[in-house]
């Protein structure tokens, strides 16, 4: 059995039932290299490298479609089609019985982040029916369809109208009527406002924003910087006895400055955190905290 294959096998007895996409090599054993199964496919990114011959000859014995993405080019750009078969680029994956579209094609990420797969399961957990929960930055709106899945009533936020649109999908795809559900197209801070302003509260809020962000006046938006005023923003709207995800990929903001800038904005709640999934074993650069009303 080849180190690539045993390392397939590995990471696979631990996953979750009805679970078919993960992390398979995470920056180790081939540095800056990182390996991706959805499904029956693997995608290989890199940064500022290239792909070993060792290496491909592994992935070539796996005998699956093997993509290439390069992450130091342009991330809108497809990925190339490594070895092994070739596959259409958009398809399903499943991940704890929930079925994802996934599109290799659609950018940086392919249609859901693999490191919250544990954050989903927590937030389907923490949900029921009754409940209202926001789901704002939401890209293709998947912390909203495992709320939905649990019963809550979900509001799904983005700035962009085709993830709001992959979403409904999303839902569609898990037995989920998007018509029970309500979307909002725009600015997450504008729509906070708006919601605190007309007094419309949720039991509970999802945080996930980008890194860095530009509005329409120009004005800049940084995690480092402004995480704290976005978590005022969104108690602003929290119910009595509510909750917030709140989580970053920023590799600026150390674990302790997250959960100060966190706790900036949720003076006197209850603050845990959550650590990263267990197949992301390299750089521990997800931070994720629970903010309890």
């Amino acid at each position: 059995m080849s180190a690539l294959t045993d390392l397939i096998e590995q990471k696979a007895s631990r996953l979750p039932a009805h679970t078919n996409a993960y992390r398979v090599a995470d920056g180790t054993p081939w540095p800056g290299i990182f390996i991706d199964a959805l499904a029956d496919r693997l995608l290989v990114s890199v940064r500022d490298t290239a792909v070993p011959r060792g290496l491909r000859t592994l992935l070539e014995e796996t005998g699956r479609p093997v993509y290439l993405k390069r992450l130091d080019k342009d991330v809108k750009d497809a990925p190339l089609h490594l070895c092994g078969p070739e596959a259409p680029l958009r398809f399903e994956i499943e991940e704890n019985g929930v079925k994802y579209i996934m599109d290799m094609a659609a950018g940086y990420s392919q249609g859901i982040f693999l490191d919250q797969r544990d954050n989903r399961a927590t937030v389907r957990s923490k949900c029921h029916r009754g409940m209202r929960l926001l789901n704002t930055f939401s890209y293709t709106g998947a912390f909203s369809v495992c709320a939905a899945l649990a019963g809550a009533t979900t509001t799904t936020l983005d700035l962009a109208q085709p993830c709001l649109t992959w979403c409904k999908e999303n839902m569609q795809l898990n037995g989920i009527d998007p018509s029970a559900h309500f979307f909002c197209k725009g600015d997450t801070l504008h729509w906070l406002d708006r919601f605190a302003r007309q007094g419309r509260t949720f039991d509970a809020i999802v945080l996930d924003p980008p890194t860095f962000s530009r509005d329409e006046k120009g004005r800049i938006w940084r995690v480092e910087k402004d995480y704290g005023s976005l978590v005022k923003k969104a108690m602003a709207c929290l119910a009595p006895h509510g909750w917030i995800l709140c989580t970053t990929n920023c590799r600026k903001v150390s674990h302790s400055q997250f959960r100060s800038l966190v706790a900036s904005g949720a003076p006197g709640a209850h603050i845990t955190s959550s650590p990263m999934t267990f197949d992301y074993d390299g750089e521990d650069y997800l931070k994720t905290l629970w903010v309890h009303s």
